[in-house]
């Protein structure tokens, strides 16, 4: 019997468990996903609970719910790998040896990386938040209620950081929640980020900053995170550039498992050194990476992690059938973008190509629109969390291809 090894449950190492197990015999292959966690989080839901959108409940669900027949669950922290003797080391179970290895451990915050950022911690409650974890979002639900007045700060601390939509998301979120709420003009919005911009596609960037003008939220750009001060309430860059706030909400610096790094796969932020096409790891040519786990350098975000799913099953499927893995993923990234007021946009990107305009995912059709914004992509956004639970952490098919097309997209005229 040979084994499969995935390690997190998270929706890379589901989804991906989910197609190996449809195209392998369960009498000649063994799979088996490694997680510490018995809770599976909706995390694209943590953006809407701080504004009452969503709540605990509809973004977590039970992992077991989803684990395939036929796969096997260890709930077990990950400690090691040994790529050299082919196994896994865990704290309960010791060795896991492994044919394939696929890492899916995703990310995570680390606020002790940047002096005041773990201060969110010691006062939930407090001034300075997150939405990257379910307890940050739950915490500033509460803040954001008694917030009437003074300045809503979000900072981008540093990249890469999951999903990267996400900070603009939020500021147009806040500005349509303190709008309902009969606030907005006492309450400046601001998004300090070390980019050259709003965002990081010059197309994306130029109509995402033309929002920010009209809502009336502020850009800081080019601005590094060095410090935060508490008790001043002041963001501080290397150079002593200030950003001051009364409320700030951080992405935190992000990091994935230090195992990786301490077993020799890693590129010294707990990623795991990743060719970018075929998804295998740069060193040893039985493991993988789906999801934030990698080193690739497109979105940690959930459209990616199905879509490396998908290939990765491809090329693991090629190479039980001795031919060569495939090199075919390109980057690829499918994102909505919350504008408020029932509105959304949706970009399509992939490494070389930034998002333009046109229609997804049927060319002429839709029926969403790329780039532009729309009350039908703000309910393909709100729909999501249903494909999400329902179809893609099952392996259902869906009409979405790992590769980026450009059937039906075209390239803008802005005036000048």
């Amino acid at each position: 019997m040979k084994k499969i090894v995935i390690l997190g449950s998270g929706a890379g190492g589901t989804m991906a468990a989910a197609h190996l197990r449809k195209h392998l015999s369960v009498n000649e292959w063994n799979i088996t996903i490694v997680d510490n966690d018995e809770e599976h989080h909706y995390q694209p839901g943590w953006l809407f609970i701080p504004f009452g959108i969503y709540n605990r409940d509809d973004c977590v669900k039970p992992k077991r719910d989803f684990i395939p027949k036929g796969v096997e669950f260890l709930l077990d922290e990950v400690v090691g790998i040994n790529p050299d003797q082919n196994y896994a080391e865990t704290k309960a179970n010791g060795k896991l040896p492994y044919d394939i290895l696929i890492v899916a451990t995703g990310c995570d915050i680390a606020p002790g990386e940047v002096e005041g950022l773990e201060e969110w911690k010691a006062d939930p409650e407090g001034n300075e938040h997150t939405i990257f974890s379910l307890d940050g979002a739950l915490a500033l639900f509460k803040r954001l209620k008694r917030f009437e007045k003074g300045k809503l700060v979000f900072n981008i601390a540093e990249m890469p950081h999951k999903c990267p939509v996400v900070p603009m998301e939020f500021v147009f979120l806040a500005d349509w929640y303190f709008r309902e709420a009969g606030v907005r003009d006492n309450v400046e919005i601001e998004l300090v980020t070390p980019n050259t911009g709003i965002f990081t596609k010059p197309i994306a960037t130029k109509v995402l900053s033309k929002t920010a003008e009209e809502k009336n939220i502020l850009v800081k750009p080019n601005f590094d995170l060095a410090e935060v001060d508490p008790v001043g309430k002041r963001l501080i860059s290397p150079s002593g550039e200030t950003a001051d706030y009364d409320i700030m909400v951080s992405t935190m610096p992000n990091l994935g498992a230090d195992f990786i790094d301490e077993s020799g796969l890693g590129d010294g932020m707990g990623y795991l050194l990743t060719d970018h096409h075929t998804l295998k790891s740069v060193k040893y040519d039985n493991i993988y990476a789906v999801g934030d786990a990698s080193n690739v350098p497109t979105s940690k975000a959930g459209s990616v992690a199905h879509y490396q799913a998908e290939l990765v099953t491809e090329n693991i499927l090629r190479e039980i059938d001795g031919l060569a893995p495939k090199d075919s993923f390109d980057g690829h990234s499918t994102c909505f973008i919350v504008s408020g007021y029932d509105k959304a946009f949706l970009f399509d990107f992939n490494y070389k190509t930034e998002p333009l305009p046109g229609k997804y995912p049927f060319p002429a059709i839709g029926p969403f629109d790329l780039v532009g914004e729309s009350h039908m992509n703000y309910w393909g956004k709100m729909m999501f969390k249903w494909v999400y639970w329902n179809l893609l952490l099952t392996g259902k098919e869906l009409p979405l291809e790992p590769q980026m097309s450009m059937a039906g997209k075209f390239w803008p005229k802005f005036d000048k």
